[in-house]
């Protein structure tokens, strides 16, 4: 049974205030009734008592197993009939069109604008693609194959033409595979080799006033031992120095130097320290000379060197 609150009338008597859970009762059946289109049409569309209506109404509520009181039932029945519990649009109606056309508007450019970027992203993706497949078929393979020939015009010994044709060889297969970096890595490397070829310079040993011009290094894994460098430099004709590209075996890395020690046996290392501690000067300072075709430094007569390097002492 369901229980009210009284609320004073205008003349100073009280009257019952339905609690809520009356009236979201009371709105659920006229959401029933709304839903029931057959019997609103038959029941309230028709002259008869609302006591046949109720009847109706109870019996739908009874097969849900709820007990809808008299006084529910006749508050929905009224509540349908005086259109309350309904959404009525606020405003003008013009007010409201105008909102529908901004609504309407902005709906518009959202969706346009989605349009754009998925066109966008995948123009750009389609270009990228086209632009991937340019660079392989077409711009890479004509670098490459420049470059292989101008390294080829500056050779002048079958070791310098085998070593650009190998660099050719990895620069392709990267190509066949799809591998755009390892081509451009091959494209470097025959570009360094083509500056090589090109290169002339003699190898002297430094011999100014407060540098060294040879010293010894004794390797880690064996104290026992000692390495000997003469110190050097690469001069073009003009005597300008030219920076080389040095790997060091101690650190295992190359680097881009000025000048360098060059490992050589003890009795290079001995005489040319006792010809610079003789009067400061060394006379006989050239050691090599690299010139253009080739790769490698030729050393002179009656010097002996060994390979390896290092970068700092």
């Amino acid at each position: 049974m369901t229980s009210s609150v009284a609320r004073p009338r205008e003349d100073g008597t009280l009257q019952d205030q339905p609690r809520l859970d009356d009236i979201l009762m009371a709105m659920d059946v006229v959401d029933t009734l709304r839903h029931e289109d057959e019997l609103v049409q038959k029941e309230l569309g028709q002259d008869e008592r609302d006591e046949a209506l109720k009847e109706r109404l109870r019996k739908i509520y009874e097969s849900q197993g709820l007990d809808v009181t008299e006084r529910i039932l006749d508050e929905g029945i009224r509540s349908l009939r005086e259109d309350r519990f309904a959404y009525r649009p606020q405003g003008s109606r013009f007010a409201r069109a105008l909102a529908g056309l901004w609504i309407r508007r902005w709906l518009r450019l959202a969706i346009v604008g989605v349009f754009a970027i998925c066109v966008g992203n995948a123009a750009w993706t389609a270009f990228e693609a086209h632009r991937f497949q340019v660079e392989l078929t077409r711009t890479l393979p004509g670098q490459l194959s420049d470059e292989a020939a101008r390294a080829r015009s500056l050779a002048k010994v079958p070791e310098a033409l085998g070593k650009i044709d190998m660099l050719l060889q990895g620069g392709e297969a990267a190509l066949k595979r799809e591998d755009a970096d390892g081509a451009k890595k091959a494209l470097a490397d025959l570009k360094a080799a083509s500056q090589r070829l090109g290169e002339r310079f003699k190898l002297r040993i430094v011999s100014q006033p407060g540098r060294y011009s040879a010293v010894f290094r004794i390797p880690d894994d064996n104290p026992q031992a000692k390495n000997y460098y003469l110190i050097v430099e690469a001069i073009d004709d003009d005597d300008r120095v030219l920076a080389q590209d040095i790997l060091d075996e101690e650190t295992g890395r190359t680097k881009t130097v000025r000048e360098w020690g060059q490992r050589v046996p003890f009795d290079t290392y001995e005489a040319v320290r006792m010809d610079k501690t003789d009067d400061g000067i060394i006379q006989n300072n050239i050691i090599g000379e690299k010139p253009p075709g080739h790769f490698a430094i030729q050393f002179g007569d009656g010097w002996i060197v060994q390979n390896g390097a290092i970068t700092r002492w």
